[in-house]
Parts: C-alpha cells; structure tokens; sequence
C-alpha cells in the first residue's frame, strides 16, 4: 500500500513537498493541480499521474506526455481504493 496524494494548486506545493519527503508516494494531480511542477517527483521515481479531464481542460495533453501518465476516473477509483489517501485539493 502506498500514500495516494491528491494534489490541486491551492494546497498543492505543500503536498508536493511532503510527497518528496515520502518513500511510499503517488501523486495524482487534479483540476488546477495539473500545472504544478512534478519534475523534483519524477526524477525520484515517485508515480505522477493527471486526471485526463483537467489536463484535457486546459489544454496541457502534449505538454505533461513524460511527465505524468494521463488515468481517468476508473484508474483514479482504483488507486483510491487501493492505497491511503493523503487530500491537499
């Protein structure tokens, strides 16, 4: 089991952070959420991912392509239920 963090902007530089500092870490970014930076998570080999429809939203779909791998709402069910979640949206 890994902590699932689920990161939006308003909280999400703090979350993003305290994921760095987790061994046990997955990231999910979420609405706003898809514009952070994930870069320092990445290199460490911690699990990014963004929700297709916000990345969709905003119109980032080439721009996160390495960076984050792109689930929808039945991927996001699973590694809610799969794992503890850790809230900063």
């Amino acid at each position: 089991m890994s902590n699932l963090y689920l990161v939006d902007k308003l909280y999400g530089e703090n979350g993003l952070k305290i994921a760095q500092t987790d061994p046990d870490a997955e990231v999910v970014l979420i609405q706003d959420g898809v514009y952070l930076n994930t870069s320092a998570l990445v290199a460490k080999g911690t699990r990014v991912y963004a929700m297709a429809s916000d990345v969709e939203k905003r119109g980032l779909s080439t721009k996160l392509s390495g960076s984050a791998e792109i689930i929808g709402y039945d991927q996001l069910v699973d590694l809610i239920v799969a794992n503890k979640v850790i809230n900063f949206a």
